[in-house]
């Protein structure tokens, strides 16, 4: 019962302070030179993290492993579900990381299909490195072939998330 409630509050602050700088992070300005064209989604989305059982139950293991679920609003009205593994110091200036994998249902940009959100994060005494990608090769129906990179920003306890992603025309599939 210690390692659950420790690694609940492990990954709890892993997860908040990653997430929270996260926005500080992005800088609107910057663009990379693409063969293709890079069209950018955004908008709100709510979240949903529970406590799962562990695999390594050992006191000194330290993970902790959790479910996501989400609801996307905006340009990307769809749900998610995945799993996230967790660890960290906790406390002010903390350090920590965690992986997850979240497959994503719904519309883009008037595209229905699915994909897979790929999460890397450290959290190095304070401060963040979140990579958001989409896994190559994962998206289905009309989001074959969808490649990107998402941040999630949190401002004022609300979440949302800009999406800068590639989605190859008909003619080029």
């Amino acid at each position: 019962m210690i390692h659950r409630t420790r690694g609940k509050v492990i990954a709890g602050i892993c997860l908040a302070a990653a997430f929270s700088i996260c926005a500080n992070a992005h800088d609107p300005h910057s663009t990379k030179k693409e063969a293709t064209m890079t069209t950018q989604a955004c908008g709100p989305f709510d979240v949903k993290i529970a406590p799962l059982d562990v695999y390594n139950k050992d006191e000194g293991a330290g993970v902790a492993r959790m479910s996501i679920d989400k609801q996307f609003h905006g340009d990307l009205e769809a749900t998610s579900k995945g799993e996230m593994l967790a660890t960290g110091s906790g406390g002010k200036g903390s350090s920590g990381g965690y992986v997850a994998l979240e497959r994503v249902t719904g519309t883009l940009h008037g595209h229905r299909g699915s994909f897979v959100l790929q999460h890397n994060a450290t959290m190095t005494r304070g401060v963040p490195d979140l990579n958001l990608i989409v896994v190559p090769d994962s998206g289905s129906g009309a989001l074959a072939g969808l490649s990107g990179k998402m941040n999630i920003i949190i401002a004022d306890g609300k979440h949302s998330y800009e999406f800068d992603y590639n989605l190859p025309t008909q003619d080029a599939q």
